[in-house]
């Protein structure tokens, strides 16, 4: 059986309900919902999450490792979230939250205007920096990276947006 699912998940202040093959986690940051794969098994008993193979293929135990560590980060995101901070770096470039989008202003001709998803919450503490919140691991993750898309930290002044805990190698410029 796989090592990771092996490992229950203990709840916590979060509930979990099953609903045929439809797992809803609730907690006081939001709900997720995961559609558990018919190869594996899953029991709740007394707040703790035990997921195991449903059969002994090598699909199903990669199958209960895999769903326990996605289930194992919702459980942790409906409790505290997650958070990824983004720096913008250059002369003149600044964000801005309006509503439901993210105004952007990333030395292009025109402005890049982000619409932010339900499930995620961007604030700008300053204009140079994009704070994005929420309960979904990956969904941060993927915010965070389309907006990086726009304008990646270039090699030679480090211009463009970059993860707060992303370090760039700067490369030197070309000498007569």
């Amino acid at each position: 059986m796989s090592r990771v699912a092996k490992n229950p998940i203990n709840l916590g202040s979060a509930s979990a309900a099953l609903k045929g093959r439809v797992l809803v986690i609730t907690g006081s940051k939001g709900t997720l919902t995961y559609q558990l794969d018919k190869r594996v098994q899953l029991s709740i008993q007394d707040g703790v999450l035990q997921f195991s193979p449903g059969d002994s293929s090598i699909e199903a135990n990669a199958l209960a490792g895999t769903i326990r560590a996605n289930v194992a980060s919702g459980v942790i995101g409906v409790l505290d979230g997650f958070k990824k901070k983004l720096l913008l770096v250059g002369v003149g470039y600044r964000a801005n939250v309006q509503g439901k989008s993210l105004d952007l202003t990333l030395g292009f001709s025109h402005r890049v205007i982000y619409n932010i998803p339900e499930q995620i919450t961007i604030s700008t503490p300053t204009p140079t920096e994009i704070v994005i919140q929420g309960s979904d691991k990956q969904l941060v993750g993927q915010v965070a990276a389309e907006i990086r898309r726009y304008r990646p930290p270039e090699a030679y002044k480090g211009k463009g947006v970059r993860y707060a805990d992303e370090k760039i190698k700067l490369k030197e410029t070309k000498k007569k």
